[in-house]
């Protein structure tokens, strides 16, 4: 696991922390739902949201390591029973990651997920791991001549999410997404795209 890597679990536990500590404070968005307690905080029902982060990965069978700023958008349902929750969200990202090495230009000008969340709810705080269905273009370049291709993939993830305002919340989290490969004419190889990522967003819970 690389330092990266770790950095970014780490800004996720600590998050998490920060949210715990000012739990004490908080206004409670929902006051009732089933199998919970009369104060207890709801996670469930469904959310919209948008999102901000950083991707950096490698291409297989190239030496480029496409990195750079994405956003977008997510929407997902929870379920809640006591202090577990789980749901499903997807989402969808415009991504700027891009490299170049020697003649080869590779970038991914976009992808998105299809994951189940599975949490534990410390009142306002949700700490989660989330898997599924990844999905992007991968497109090379070279010489004026550009090739793209659409991939399904794979991701598993860690999060936090924290009751900040009445029907908002603020998340952090760790994604590991691998795009499977395809066989570009221009390079005359197979390559695919595996990339972490951290995101930061905000959901609205209707």
């Amino acid at each position: 696991m690389g330092q990266t890597t770790i950095a970014a679990l780490a800004a996720v536990a600590s998050m998490a922390l920060i949210g715990t500590a000012q739990a004490a404070d908080f206004s409670y968005r929902s006051p009732y739902t089933v199998n919970q307690p009369l104060n207890a905080y709801s996670w469930a029902g469904p959310y919209l949201g948008g999102n901000l982060g950083y991707a950096w990965g490698s291409v297989q069978n190239s030496a480029t390591k496409p990195n750079g700023v994405f956003g977008g958008v997510q929407a997902g349902y929870n379920w809640q029973s006591g202090p577990l929750v789980f749901g499903l969200e997807g989402d969808i990202q415009a991504n700027a990651a891009d490299d170049i090495f020697a003649r080869w230009k590779f970038s991914n000008p976009w992808f998105g997920t299809v994951r189940g969340r599975l949490g534990y709810a410390f009142n306002n705080v949700l700490i989660y791991g989330t898997g599924g269905l990844a999905f992007g273009a991968l497109r090379a370049e070279t010489f004026g001549l550009s090739e793209s291709h659409t991939n399904a993939g794979w991701t598993v993830g860690v999060g936090a999410e924290f009751g900040i305002y009445q029907n908002w919340t603020a998340k952090v989290e760790y994604l590991y997404v691998d795009l499977s490969s395809s066989n570009f004419t221009i390079t005359d190889a197979p390559n695919s795209y595996q990339f972490g990522l951290v995101r930061a967003g905000v959901n609205y819970h209707f």
